[in-house]
């Protein structure tokens, strides 16, 4: 039995942080904001941020798995994924005219796609489907 000035009671143990884990956590997140800025800049530099991006959430994917930030790199990979399959379709379209506005549609879903994750990452909400279109 506990005395009057015994707080909190003996039986009671406070939950123990792992330091790694926070620092672990901390980390991602800064990553992960690092890889939107690299994926939102891909046009200003010919695309080349975008590979060092996508090669980077796939080392780190592991990583990640478990963590709130699992949602925002499978995220980002669907993002690059399907904006590249876009990308070639209208590539390839391009000739025939058709590919131009599926082209700008590519465009602006994926601007959509970054501009969304990075808030949801900024205000620390999960993504609800990170398979999701939009």
């Amino acid at each position: 039995m506990s005395t009057p000035g015994d707080y909190p009671p003996p039986a009671y143990r406070a939950p123990e942080r792992d330091p790694l884990d926070a620092d672990r956590l901390r980390s991602l997140r800064t990553l992960t904001h690092i890889l939107y800025g690299l994926y939102a800049i891909f046009l200003l530099t010919g695309g080349v941020t975008v590979l060092v991006a996508i090669i980077i959430n796939y080392i780190k994917r592991d990583e990640a798995a478990g963590t709130p930030y699992e949602q925002h790199f499978t995220w980002q990979i669907r993002t690059f994924w399907l904006g590249l399959a876009g990308t070639l379709i209208g590539g390839a379209l391009f000739v025939v005219v058709i590919g131009i506005p599926i082209l700008w549609a590519v465009g602006i879903w994926t601007l959509y796609r970054i501009i969304k994750g990075w808030l949801y990452l900024h205000d620390n909400k999960p993504l609800s489907d990170p398979r999701a279109w939009f």
